[in-house]
């Protein structure tokens, strides 16, 4: 176990100006603290804190960081509150400290839920203070090094996760030493058999290339020499993880690998990349759409470097990387890099926020999907967000914008802002019309065409890739929902202030939110739309004296209060016009079938004349009639020899009538149902079918078959019930 005097030499060969003090003081409170706790491996528990506060001295980080990962278990593993480490250690360290606590006594029922909030909190500690992120990979870093210790089921789960979330974590914030070793440890564990075997293919290789690799490198030290180019060449091998995700990836095997090698070029400047560049081009020819400049278009992680991949010596392909030491110390260490000791002093996390990429998209990130989202979907989102390929695309000012490979203009709207992606409602793609589903490539100039008053499809969660899309439209979905719900709230409320005598006025309502426990007087109004509040409840609120003589639905009698309960049927197969009682089906005259097939119409809801409409034949019994928007159809997508194009052939001035289906919510008054029932006699049509449910004794759903003579005719009954003041929604039911 490392010293007490061991720790703070490490510290001190980077920061001469030390807070010795300080590092003292919390050796000796943590191994207090921790006292005889031990590990599974049997050492000190104390010893962890020691190893963890050890990498991070290896970022050369500041003593802050450095005791707040002595003392990261404290408050979740001994009696040490949050107050006392504040009081001891200052409330800088305290919230770096608490930031790494994983949260106690969670009301979730399962043990996802419980991994998802602490993740939560734990990114949103992050977003804070990006120290709280070093200390984490550091503290998972040395559980992953210790995992043999732990019990097999336990030792799956951990490396599983650190695969899921940390790794990739790691990799997003540009950290990439940091994440091969992580990935490495978890392969090993995960899958041992894959790992032993790729590793000993990698050896068997490393050992006969050998000297192949000492030729490639003296001779591109040679030709950029030549050229007046300081240079260090290093070639290196590809780790066993990262062989075995490109074959999973590409579906090849380890003899189609072209790349197992690969080597760096570290230049002094810029200007020097380049010209390396082309002297290395001029020497071997490049393999196309091998080419990738980091430099000018850096990675959302702060990542810059050039690629490419030429066919170099005895025909072999050979991938260069071409990059300065600084960038270098970036695409190792990445957002650390960021906070290194320069002339003895750290900068802080305000500069970090400026200066780092990789921070501003987290914090970002994180900030898109913390609002409204379940533990459970925060984690998957912001797993698609760390996992995914990104391509690189720009507004047409030239911005660039980085997203998910398979992204879609949807996900660059949202990227772009969070109202444009709401309002979207077409795009152009390189100056060309293109739909918004349309994915997105590397080098994509993308314009978005908005129209105001537009709520995005809620279908759209399902269709986008980045997390802030999906949250975005959940976000705008929810407030729609919302939205209509407090105006069935404000008719049915309004109406009952009437019925009553009472004028309606929200100021009313807001001065009697406390008894209703919301916020906003739309809050009030939608929990009535919803059913969740009786609108007579309402009543009561604002004025205490008034008698409200209505009563639950429960407590009423059957027909009471003007509503009744028809014979009902919700599955019924329509007869077609005209057939007996004794059939259920009859032939009907489409043009394109043959005439004595028997012709039915599909149930829940069927088909009118003026739908577009296709048949779906069973062989030897019938062809059923379904309406081109019925979701029933998808049954049978995979059946393709099933379908018949079908139109229809009426006679002028037929008389024949077709069933349709309406779902109609409407405020239960008296009087409601007679006014419904009025509209669609007077349109001459007839109810063959009603069926009423009570989400609320304010408002009541029905279900109406009706028969009507084609879509104009549906189509003028449906636009005169959404006209009566009692009637909220009218909806066409196609199964």
């Amino acid at each position: 176990m490392m010293r007490q005097y061991e720790l703070v030499d490490r510290v001190r060969r980077y920061n001469p100006q030390t807070d010795e003090v300080l590092l003292n003081r919390a050796y000796v409170y943590a191994m207090k603290a921790h006292g005889a706790q031990v590990r599974a491996s049997g050492d000190p528990f104390f010893s962890h804190p020691l190893e963890v506060a050890a990498i991070l001295t290896e970022y050369r980080l500041d003593d802050a960081t450095i005791v707040a990962a002595v003392l990261h278990d404290t408050i979740e593993d001994t009696d040490s509150t949050r107050e006392e480490i504040d009081r001891i250690f200052g409330p800088e360290i305290g919230a770096l400290v608490d930031g790494l606590t994983k949260l106690k006594r969670l009301d979730l029922v399962s043990k996802r839920a419980v991994q998802a909030e602490n993740f939560r909190k734990l990114l949103l500690a992050i977003a804070a203070d990006v120290r709280v992120l070093l200390v984490k990979l550091a503290d998972r870093l040395h559980n992953m090094r210790t995992l043999h210790f732990m019990a097999i089921a336990k030792r799956a789960r951990i490396a599983e996760e650190t695969l899921d979330i940390y790794a990739p974590l790691a990799g997003r914030m540009g950290m990439q030493r940091l994440r091969d070793e992580l990935e490495d440890l978890a392969f090993r564990h995960l899958m041992p058999e894959a790992y032993a075997t790729i590793e000993a293919r990698l050896d068997d290789i490393g050992r006969k290339n050998d000297l192949r690799i000492v030729a490639i490198e003296k001779e591109l030290t040679e030709a950029l020499t030549a050229a007046g180019i300081k240079a260090e060449v290093k070639g290196r091998q590809k780790q066993p993880y990262s062989v075995w995700r490109k074959m999973e990836r590409k579906s090849i095997s380890f003899e189609q690998l072209s790349d197992i090698f690969g080597f760096r070029i570290i230049v002094d400047s810029d200007e020097a990349c380049y010209k390396a560049i082309g002297v290395i081009h001029m020497k071997w020819p490049t393999v196309p759409g091998r080419f990738k400049d980091y430099i000018s278009t850096p990675k959302p992680n702060d990542y810059r470097s050039i690629h490419t991949t030429v066919v170099g010596p005895g025909r072999q392909r050979v991938e260069l990387q071409v990059r300065t030491n600084a960038m270098h110390d970036i695409a190792s260490n990445g957002i650390a890099a960021h906070v290194l000791y320069k002339e003895g002093r750290v900068r802080n996390n305000a500069v970090l926020t400026n200066e780092s990429k990789a921070f501003q998209w987290l914090r970002r990130t994180i900030e898109s999907l913390a609002e409204g989202s379940s533990p459970e979907e925060f984690l998957e989102h912001t797993k698609l967000e760390l996992f995914l390929d990104q391509v690189f695309c720009f507004t047409p000012n030239g911005r660039l914008i980085a997203l998910p490979k398979g992204a879609t203009a949807i996900d660059f709207a949202y990227a772009v802002h969070t109202d444009v992606g709401n309002t979207a409602a077409g795009a152009k793609i390189n100056g060309m019309p293109a739909p918004l589903l349309t994915e997105l490539q590397n080098g994509d100039e993308v314009e978005i065409v908005c129209t105001e008053g537009q709520i995005p499809p809620s279908v759209w969660e399902t269709l986008v890739l980045t997390g802030k899309a999906r949250s975005a439209i959940r976000r705008a979905t929810r407030e729609a929902m919302r939205a209509q719900y407090a105006g069935l709230g404000r008719q049915i409320v309004t109406r009952a202030f009437e019925r009553a005598g009472k004028p309606f006025a929200e100021d009313k309502i807001k001065i009697a939110l406390s008894r209703f426990a919301r916020s906003s007087v739309e809050d009030v109004l939608a929990a009535v739309g919803r059913g969740e509040m009786f609108s007579g409840d309402v009543l009561k609120a604002v004025y205490p004296d008034i008698a409200d003589d209505r009563k639950a639905v429960s407590q009423r009698p059957r027909n009471e209060g003007g509503w009744f309960k028809m014979r009902t049927n919700l599955h019924v197969v329509f007869r077609v016009p005209g057939a007996s009682d004794e059939a259920d089906m009859k032939l009907m005259p489409i043009q394109g079938l043959q005439p004595d097939l028997p012709v039915v119409f599909a149930p829940n809801g069927g088909a009118v004349p003026g739908d577009r409409i296709v048949g779906i034949l069973t062989p030897g019994e019938s062809l059923t009639i379904y309406p081109i928007q019925s979701a029933d159809l998808t049954a049978f997508d995979d059946q393709a020899g099933r379908w018949l194009d079908a139109r229809w052939d009426i006679e002028e001035g037929s008389r024949s009538n077709f069933p349709a289906t309406l779902l109609i919510t409407a405020i239960n008054e008296p009087g409601t149902l007679g006014a419904i029932a009025t509209v669609i006699g007077e349109n001459g049509s007839n109810i063959a079918n009603v069926v009423i449910n009570a989400p609320s004794p304010d408002f009541r759903t029905l279900l109406v078959n009706v028969e009507v003579s084609d879509l104009k005719h549906l189509s003028t009954i449906i636009s005169q019930l959404r006209a009566r003041p009692v009637v909220s929604k009218v909806e066409r039911v196609n199964g």
